[in-house]
């Protein structure tokens, strides 16, 4: 399975410089004005595991497949995305698709780079995109509420599925996103089909400048503050720098690179990491001569589910197909190995 995640934020802010950056099969265009991406643009990023590497030291594979992660860039939301501004409807929807959210927060100043909001504000900007996200939901779940009300009596459960979308209204009303209202895995069930905007995990990424790529800056602190009880992770990077190490084809043009800005690795892999847990996803590994390959599963998943990632065959309730799958794992050099995420 490949996690999607979609790049959002307000315009200018290093939404496509970022894509740029994670990206392996495809490039974003960077510019400074707004809306410059319009239909989404969508690439390939390998996750990086150093554990696959050496297991194909190991094996020395024909082949080496690691897991890897859809990344969606979707153009800039302005204020008023929700009624339709800035083609918000569109963008909205975009956003909608996704399975978890980067959202790219502006923690650097540069007087060159355009700017609709005024002075530096992450904690501001912030809460424009929690705000058109939130009217968006707020406009699903009205509707689902007056759709429910005209036929709940005909129906018991309808009644039980009111009362959830009603707590979550009141949420919406009050300027909070769902994520934070903590519903049960039945209240869940009853706005699964909403696939609600605010309900979907974020990572937050403070682009800074070049001086507070390693410590963050008073930009930075404010968002970190901001977002503390969402449950959210908070990356520091500098997208620019990022997306130059990424563009470097040649692996010691890129660690004398990362070395010239005391950088260990790359934040983007830490992005990446993080974005895993988020999802809570864990990575586990077939080894073989033929190929060597990293699997994503999601935490919590039993043996059979696991090996319905590699053949959905393998997932059937039966002994005859453990069986098979044991002996397919054992005698073609495919035993799976370190179910766990990478930290």
């Amino acid at each position: 399975m490949a996690l999607q995640a979609g790049i959002v934020g307000l315009p200018n802010v290093g939404k496509s410089t970022l894509f740029n950056a994670v990206s392996n099969s495809a490039k974003a265009q960077a510019s400074n004005y707004r809306f410059c991406t319009i239909d989404p643009n969508v690439g390939l990023v390998d996750v990086p595991d150093p554990r696959l590497t050496k297991l194909a030291e190991l094996v020395q594979p024909h082949r080496i497949v690691p897991t890897q992660i859809e990344i969606v860039d979707i153009a800039g939301l302005v204020r008023g995305a929700s009624k339709g501004e800035g083609l918000g409807n569109k963008f909205l929807g975009n956003i909608r698709e996704v399975d978890a959210i980067i959202h790219v927060v502006r923690c650097f100043e540069d007087e060159n780079i355009l700017r609709d909001e005024g002075a530096i504000n992450p904690v501001s900007d912030k809460e424009i995109i929690d705000t058109e996200l939130q009217l968006k939901d707020l406009e699903s779940v009205e509707k689902k509420i007056q759709r429910n009300e005209k036929t709940f009596k005909a129906d018991p459960k309808l009644k039980a599925d009111l009362d959830v979308l009603h707590k979550c209204k009141e949420h919406l009303e009050k300027g909070k996103s769902i994520r934070e209202l903590d519903l049960n895995i039945v209240e869940k069930g009853a706005i699964a089909d909403l696939f609600l905007l605010t309900d979907k995990p974020v990572l937050y990424v403070a682009n800074v400048d070049e001086a507070s790529m390693h410590t963050g800056n008073k930009y930075s602190a404010l968002l970190a503050e901001a977002v503390k009880n969402e449950r959210a992770e908070v990356i520091i990077m500098n997208n620019s720098i990022e997306a130059q190490i990424q563009e470097m084809e040649n692996t010691e043009d890129r660690q004398l690179f990362m070395e010239e800005y005391k950088m260990t690795e790359p934040a983007l892999d830490r992005l990446i990491h993080s974005a895993y847990r988020l999802l809570n996803l864990y990575t586990y590994f077939t080894a073989g001569v033929q190929e060597v390959r990293a699997w994503t599963i999601h935490q919590g998943w039993k043996a059979p589910q696991a090996a319905g990632v590699i053949h959905t065959d393998f997932e059937k309730d039966s002994s005859k197909q453990r069986l098979q799958l044991t002996k397919i794992l054992l005698n073609m050099d495919q035993m799976p190995l370190a179910v766990k995420p990478v930290n």
